[in-house]
């Protein structure tokens, strides 16, 4: 059995992430920051026939080094070292530039970014000493390509990119794997709360493709990491920008910033 750890585990892909690894029979740790969300997710993982010694829940605030290296240390005193981190902590809100105050700017700058950073900290000096372990980094379609109304949302979400291909060096040598996936719209309660807000530009880019059932990118995520997958695409269009971003990007913004032009 393996210790898996998710952050921002108590709903959405993190949830669904943990029910696979729950119905394979490993232990689990739920990180999130909501406690009555966590006991929830805590009892729906029960229902896979596992005794409640084994799924460990803990209060914290990705965003927060100290939350979240206190509550890993507790999980891998209690569970075991942590075999896998899939880091999924993430918030979106949506708005154009101007009306994002600096606090809701650097809210979601914190939990995207510091957030995954702060995760990857608190189990990559473990992982390095026993010479195994796999990082997961939960991006976002959004990475790839800048959207009207997600400033926030995309700057957080590609500086992701950079530090997992940064790390990966840092640590092959070590046998680690730093994985890293970029997941399409996908319905969870933080999407419904976001499309409320979803500027109608941006929805002339982002509606074009349709939402994904997160247990069906919690199932792609778990085999990547299985394969050791370096990166993860969801969808045709994200994978083209993914693979040819460079050459397709300037195609389809210029087709963008002609829909925008056009009077509705």
């Amino acid at each position: 059995m393996m210790h898996v750890i998710v952050t921002g585990g108590s709903s959405g892909i993190g949830l669904e992430v943990a029910r696979l690894y729950a119905a394979r029979g490993d232990r689990l740790t739920l990180i999130a920051r909501d406690p009555g969300k966590l006991k929830d997710a805590r009892q729906q993982l029960l229902s896979h026939n596992r005794t409640g010694a084994d799924i460990h829940i803990a209060v914290a605030d990705a965003g927060i080094d100290a939350d979240v290296a206190s509550a890993i240390g507790e999980a891998e005193a209690k569970l075991g070292p942590c075999d896998i981190l899939v880091a999924c902590a993430g918030t979106v809100e949506p708005g154009a530039f101007e009306t994002l105050s600096g606090d809701v700017f650097a809210a979601q700058v914190q939990t995207n970014l510091l957030g995954v950073v702060n995760a990857v900290r608190a189990v990559y000096g473990g992982m390095k000493a026993r010479g195994q372990g796999r990082i997961m980094i939960v991006s976002s379609g959004a990475a790839l390509i800048g959207l009207y109304g997600y400033t926030a949302y995309c700057a957080s979400k590609s500086a992701l990119t950079g530090f997992a291909e940064a790390l990966s060096q840092e640590a092959a040598r070590a046998g680690l794997k730093i994985l890293i996936c970029f997941p399409a719209d996908t319905f969870t309660p933080q999407f419904e709360q976001e499309l409320e807000k979803r500027p109608a530009e941006a929805q002339v880019l982002m509606g074009k493709a349709p939402a994904w059932a997160a247990p069906a990118v919690a199932e792609r995520i778990v085999k990547a990491i299985d394969r050791g997958a370096p990166r993860l695409y969801f969808g045709f269009s994200i994978t083209a920008l993914g693979l040819f971003g460079s050459l397709i990007k300037p195609l389809v913004l210029g087709w963008y910033r002609f829909k925008l032009r056009r009077p509705s």
